[in-house]
């Protein structure tokens, strides 16, 4: 059997576009004479759908989608993941549903039995678990069709009291399919490898896998659509990060799988340009701009805007004060001439010092602090949002992982924005993704990358005045956040105590401020926004 593996792109609730893209593709794989073709998990509606599958009218719409769907299927199988009605007035309204179409109708439909609920996954909130599974018979085939998450309840992670494949494997199938929607993260790779190598191995089976790609908002898809033989040998591996339809034969043994793994910072690069790209593409904006302060957050920013959307698309804008460094400005200039980039100076001393008049009868002659440091920033945010409204462009936030972990950021200065590119990057990726970018020649200005980190919203000042050595508080972080460490176990492995009690408490009391920031960009397990649930004013390490 020949078997077409689908990895498109998909827009939420963009019917019309997605049925277009998935007819195309059912076309394409009958020219290159598939039996079957595969799409992926709630292709038809795009993945999350979240809250939109509460309206009737949307499944209403997904339903159509399928019929017209259906109608392609007389010479070909099709396998195609969408939200179904669930006929039973008890439990939920919906299945999480893998349709098989042929001869121009609904033949079976296959329901998702492990529904996760965890980190960005929210899906017992829709759907009714399959409360049986049943293999897909065709062309004197039997398959084991599985959904996503129905995989991965492996030994040694066990999240559920059932296993679909253990039920499926008593009716002999010849092969796995998965339709699935994997979002990225950097180790999700070797994740994934995992999951197919303990089902290979346990049921000696081969195993078609197919992936979205794209972005949806926060949530980046990889592809990485792949076919691994009885012996555990991968055959076939679809590209990351772009679109490809793949004709696999069951009876081929020659590995065709050509792609070379990247490694975590080729990988990075990749999710948050097209993260970038589809974000834009898919809310209908072609023109971004950013606040290039000379440090190293903006300046990797404006090279991810950049080469996402084009230079002629990106507008960086420098809005020096009276304590901005001439070689913070210099640097940015430089930026942008390595980049080809137009840009704009604006600089804000004197707007500074209007506002310091205007509420000197309220400050009454109070020194210098944090206020007038924030008003700085303040200024700089309604500058870059005029801008925004005016030319109907999104500002980009600039903040990274460990500035937002620990509050060091202004709310409505430089946390303002419609995106956040580098939010879900501590300082230190943040550092190493730079140099990455320089592999080949200096795109950003190396004294960019050498100088101390410093906001520059007072003289001589530093990140280190108020932060810890980012190499010690990035590993604090990652141990609390994506780790789920409490402060005894970070202690205990080696870190020290004040300093450990210190950062987590400012992690904990600046969650208000993340409840505002900007839609961040997931490239790892535990990124701030839709994985990560915490209460505002818990008291849990005080």
């Amino acid at each position: 059997m020949k078997i077409a593996l689908a990895q498109l792109n998909y827009h939420i609730g963009n019917f019309a576009a997605n049925t277009e893209k998935i007819i195309s593709a059912i076309r394409q794989a009958k020219n290159d004479g598939a039996e079957l073709v595969v799409f992926s998990e709630l292709a038809v509606c795009g993945y999350p759908p979240r809250d939109f599958l509460e309206f009737s009218n949307f499944i209403d719409l997904v339903d159509e989608a399928i019929d017209k769907i259906a109608k392609e299927s007389n010479d070909i199988g099709i396998i195609v993941g969408a939200p179904a009605r669930n006929p039973d007035k008890k439990g939920k309204k919906l299945f999480n549903c893998a349709y098989f179409l042929n001869e121009g109708k609904v033949v079976s439909k296959h329901y998702k039995q492990l529904l996760p609920n965890y980190d960005i996954f929210d899906e017992y909130r829709y759907f009714e678990p399959a409360h049986e599974v049943e293999c897909l018979k065709f062309k004197g085939k039997t398959i084991a069709l599985t959904i996503c998450e129905d995989l991965w309840n492996i030994s040694g992670s066990y999240l559920y009291r059932r296993s679909p494949m253990e039920h499926l494997i008593q009716q002999q199938p010849d092969f796995i399919i998965n339709i699935a929607a994997s979002p990225f993260s950097y180790n999700q790779v070797e994740r994934r490898k995992e999951v197919f190598d303990y089902h290979q191995k346990k049921y000696n089976l081969p195993i078609m896998y197919v992936n979205h790609v794209g972005a949806q908002t926060e949530l980046i898809f990889d592809g990485g659509s792949q076919f691994i033989n009885a012996k555990g040998e991968r055959l076939k591996q679809l590209k990351y990060f772009e679109e490809e339809l793949a004709v696999i034969d069951l009876n081929e043994e020659s590995n065709d799988d050509s792609h070379r793994e990247l490694d975590k910072y080729e990988k990075i690069e990749a999710a948050l340009c097209l993260g970038v790209k589809d974000y834009f593409r898919k809310l209908g904006f072609k023109k971004a701009c950013l606040g290039l302060s000379g440090g190293i957050d903006s300046a990797l920013s404006l090279v991810i805007a950049v080469r996402a959307l084009g230079a002629e698309n990106v507008m960086p804008i420098l809005m020096p004060s009276q304590f901005s460094s001439d070689h913070s400005i210099d640097d940015s200039i430089k930026l942008c001439e390595n980049l080809s980039c137009e840009y704009h100076q604006i600089p804000i001393e004197d707007i500074y010092h209007s506002f310091g008049e205007k509420l000197e009868p309220l400050f009454k002659g109070l020194p210098f602090d944090l206020t007038e440091e924030n008003l700085q920033s303040r200024i700089r945010g309604t500058l870059l949002m005029a801008y925004a409204n005016k030319f109907n462009t999104i500002l980009l936030n600039t903040s990274n992982k460990s500035e937002l972990a620990v509050g060091y950021g202004t709310l409505y200065g430089d946390m303002a924005g419609g995106l956040s590119l580098i939010g879900d990057l501590y300082k230190t990726e943040v550092m190493d993704l730079s140099r990455h970018l320089n592999r080949d020649g200096e795109v950003i200005p190396q004294n960019i990358i050498d100088k101390p980190p410093s906001a520059e919203l007072r003289p001589d000042q530093k990140d280190s005045d108020s932060l810890p050595d980012y190499e010690d508080l990035d590993a604090i972080l990652k141990a609390y956040i994506e780790d789920r460490l409490g402060p005894a176990e970070i202690i205990a492995s080696g870190q020290d105590e004040e300093l450990v009690r210190r950062s987590l408490r400012l992690v904990n009391i600046n969650e208000y401020k993340r409840h505002q920031t900007a839609p961040i960009l997931r490239i790892s397990e535990k990124a701030f926004g839709m994985g990560r649930r915490m209460p505002i004013v818990g008291k849990y390490l005080s």
